[in-house]
C-alpha cells in the first residue's frame, strides 16, 4: 500500500533544532473504510491529492501486554499478539495514502522485561501490528523519548526500522538526526517532523543534540525549512505539547499553533501528550489537531476520557500550486474489562455481561452494527461518540468544515 519505500537523503548539514524553550512536558467510509471521503477527494480535486490518517499515543501499559499473551495463546502463536487489540481501525488506517502513528514509550526486547510509568519499555511487538494495520511512520519524539537513555532511543528505531516502519523525532546519530524524514505519497514529496516539549527532567547531552528534538519555535521552523530544501511539498508537524488529562488546549499551545501558523510553511499540525481528546480548529490557514487522544492505552487509573480517542483524517488537494486541506474524524474508544479485585480464587466472581478483553473500538463502525451491540455498550459508545465530537468542535472547527469521515 501507499508510500514510497525510499527515503530522500539530501544532505541539509546541521540543523539548530534544540534550543532552550520548550513547552510542557508529562508525566505521564461509507462502511467505516473512509472510501466515501478518499472517492469524494478523488473525484472532486483537481491537481494531486493524497489522504492522511494520524491517531494518538500508543502507550502499552501492562495490561495491554497481558492482553496480547492472551490473544496470542488463543491463537495458538505461543507469543504476544496485539492484532485482537487493534483490528478495528485497520479499516481506517489502511485506506490513508499516508498513515500517521506517534510511538510514546520505549520499545524493549521481545521477551523483557517490560516497564510500566513511569520509565516505560514495552513489547516491541506492538511495531508489527501498527504496521499490520496500515501505519508508514510513526513520530518518536515525546516526554518518554529517554526514559532508557540512547541506547532505548536506539533500540525503538531499530524495533520501527525492522517492523518497516518510518519515523522521526529521535535518532541514532547526526545524520540521521539532521536528515529530513520525506516520503512520496501518490508522487508528492510529503515531509514528518517531530517534536516535545521535555522529557521528564532529562536533558538532551550536550554533546548530541540531534537524539531527540526538543520544541522551540525557532527549532520547528529550521526543521521545517530543511525539510524544504530537501525538496518537501508538504509538511506535517507531529507535537507532543500541552497538560495531561485536560481537554482544553493550554495558553502555551494555543500562543505556538498561532506562530506556527504566522510564521511557518508547515500544512499541519497533530498533536499528542494529553491522553484525551482535545479541539482541532484552522489556526490561519492550517489545521491544528491540538491533542488525539489515546490511540491504545490503559492508564493505572483510567478516567473515563483518557479511554477516548480520535483518528484525524486530512485530505489533501493541490489547488492553484496550493495544498487545501479538509479535516474530518473517527471517533475510537478503548474498551476496558473490569478490575476484578477477588484475591481468594474459591469466590466465584458473577458474570455481569461486561467485557472480558481490551479491545479498541472504531466508534462509528459499533454504532452501526445495531442488535450486535449490547444496550448497555451502545450507550457507552454513544457517549465516548458525542463527548468527542463535541471536544472536537468547541473551538469553531464546524465553521470551517470539520466533520466525521462517516456518518453513524
Amino acid at each position: 500500500m501507499k508510500i514510497s519505500a525510499s527515503l530522500v537523503t539530501l544532505r541539509t548539514g546541521a540543523l539548530t533544532l534544540f534550543l532552550s524553550t520548550a513547552l510542557t512536558g508529562c508525566g505521564l467510509l461509507g462502511d467505516g473504510s473512509g472510501g466515501d471521503a478518499g472517492g469524494r477527494l478523488a473525484a472532486g480535486a483537481k491537481g494531486r491529492s493524497f489522504t492522511v490518517a494520524a491517531a494518538g499515543d500508543v502507550l502499552i501499559h501492562p495490561e495491554l501486554t497481558a492482553q496480547a499473551e492472551q490473544d496470542g495463546k488463543a491463537a495458538g502463536k505461543g507469543g504476544m499478539d496485539f492484532g485482537p487489540i487493534m483490528a478495528s481501525v485497520k479499516p481506517v488506517i489502511s485506506k490513508a495514502d499516508l498513515a500517521i502513528c506517534h510511538m510514546e514509550p520505549v520499545l524493549g526486547k521481545p521477551e523483557g522485561p517490560f516497564l510500566s510509568f513511569p520509565d516505560f519499555l514495552v513489547p516491541p511487538q506492538i511495531a508489527t501490528t501498527l504496521k499490520d494495520i496500515g501505519y508508514d511512520t510513526c513520530s518518536t519524539a515525546s516526554n518518554h523519548a529517554l526514559d532508557h537513555g540512547e541506547g532505548g532511543v536506539k533500540d525503538t528505531l531499530d524495533t520501527l526500522d525492522k517492523a518497516g516502519l518510518k519515523h522521526t523525532g529521535s535518532a541514532r546519530d547526526e545524520k540521521e538526526g539532521t536528515t529530513p524524514l520525506i516520503m512520496d505519497v501518490k508522487g508528492v514529496k510529503v515531509a514528518q517532523i517531530s517534536f516535545a516539549g521535555g522529557f521528564n527532567g532529562r536533558q538532551v547531552p550536550a554533546d548530541k543534540p540531534w537524539l531527540v528534538n526538543k520544541t522551540s519555535l525557532d527549532a520547528i521552523s529550521a526543521a521545517e525549512k530543511a525539510a524544504r530544501a530537501a525538496g518537501a511539498e508538504v509538511v506535517i508537524l507531529s507535537i507532543h505539547w500541552g497538560k495531561e488529562h485536560q481537554p482544553a488546549p493550554n495558553s502555551l499551545q494555543l500562543s505556538l499553533a498561532k506562530k506556527i501558523s504566522e510564521r511557518t510553511g508547515i500544512n499541519l499540525v497533530i498533536g499528542h501528550h494529553a491522553h484525551v481528546v482535545q479541539p482541532m480548529e484552522k489556526v490561519g490557514d492550517i489545521w491544528v489537531a491540538y491533542g488525539l487522544g489515546n490511540q491504545v492505552a490503559r492508564h493505572e487509573v483510567p478516567s473515563g476520557l483518557s479511554e477516548e480517542g480520535v483518528i484525524g483524517w486530512f485530505e489533501f488537494a493541490e489547488k492553484n500550486g496550493k495544498w487545501d486541506v479538509q479535516a474530518r474524524y473517527v471517533p475510537t474508544f478503548v474498551e476496558l474489562p473490569p478490575d476484578l479485585e477477588v484475591a481468594d480464587p474459591a469466590v466465584k466472581v458473577p458474570d455481569t455481561g461486561q467485557v472480558k478483553d481490551h479491545r479498541l473500538i472504531d466508534l462509528t463502525t459499533a454504532l452501526k452494527n445495531g442488535s450486535a451491540v449490547t444496550p448497555e455498550r451502545r450507550a457507552r459508545y454513544e457517549l465516548a461518540y458525542e463527548r468527542t465530537q463535541g471536544t472536537l468542535l468547541n473551538r469553531g472547527g464546524g465553521k470551517d468544515g470539520l466533520e466525521p469521515l462517516t456518518s453513524r
